[in-house]
């Protein structure tokens, strides 16, 4: 299988990266500058390009041979720089659903190209028809936990604003929430899958490894279950 990976430096972007090499697979793997990254490239199976995720017609561009294109876009490189992507987010939340308009735009003259949007945990619904982003108290208290500012509040709403976009497209979308809680860690390949509610754990956490999403989104990529669909994972 080609796959293709938008943000592909960053914290999730690059385990799926590595999961998808070690499985075998072919990888076109994107970043806004790779020129240093291709430079210092060594493994096998893997290109690096150039890619700016809200240019349509350069991302239509890179589709031609590509199965799926896993979009881990965020605006900075949170494995460098939590912060700054942090703050990016919060000054430009829109960008989100920019991004899902632009990757729907490129897919229109390669609609058999599956497209997998990594997004946030913050449109899972908290009770029925009620999703974490829609609520104030409950948010902040959740970006509290897993110690983001409650700014960041404008950034959950975007990747909800962006979840929503894929929902009116007809293209083979699946978007992709994370627990609450992600960061690096082990590489378990043991988890639970949901769909619109988080899944937590016997604490009533909601936490997984990057490590573990990436399983996870290649799992995806190998056997569609999530079509027009969106899905999310915890321990």
């Amino acid at each position: 299988m080609h796959i293709g990976v938008i943000g592909a430096t960053g914290t999730i972007g690059s385990r799926v990266v590595a999961e998808a090499l070690e499985r075998g697979h072919l990888v076109r793997a994107f970043s806004r500058d790779a020129t240093e990254v291709a430079a210092g490239e060594t493994r096998s199976r893997i290109t690096w390009a150039s890619l700016d995720v809200l240019d349509a017609e350069a991302v239509a561009a890179v589709l031609p041979g590509l199965d799926v294109l896993v979009s881990a876009f965020q605006p900075g490189n949170a494995s460098l720089d939590l912060a700054d992507t942090v703050r990016r987010s919060i000054a430009d939340a829109g960008v989100y659903a920019t991004a899902a308009r632009a990757l729907l735009k490129a897919l229109e003259s390669h609609p058999r190209t599956r497209l997998i949007v990594i997004g946030g945990a913050g449109s899972l619904e908290v009770e029925p028809g009620v999703v974490l982003a829609d609520t104030e108290e409950q948010l902040h208290e959740t970006l509290d936990a897993v110690g983001l500012p409650r700014e960041y509040a404008a950034a959950v709403r975007g990747h909800r604003d962006a979840l929503n976009v894929l929902r009116t497209s007809n293209r083979r979308w699946t978007y992709f929430s994370p627990a609450e809680d992600i960061a690096p860690g082990e590489r378990t390949g043991r988890f639970r899958i949901g769909e619109d509610q988080p899944v937590r754990d016997a604490e009533g956490r909601s936490r997984i490894s990057a490590e573990d999403a990436a399983v996870a989104l290649v799992d995806e990529a190998e056997l569609p279950r999530f079509v027009q669909r969106r899905f999310t994972i915890g321990y």
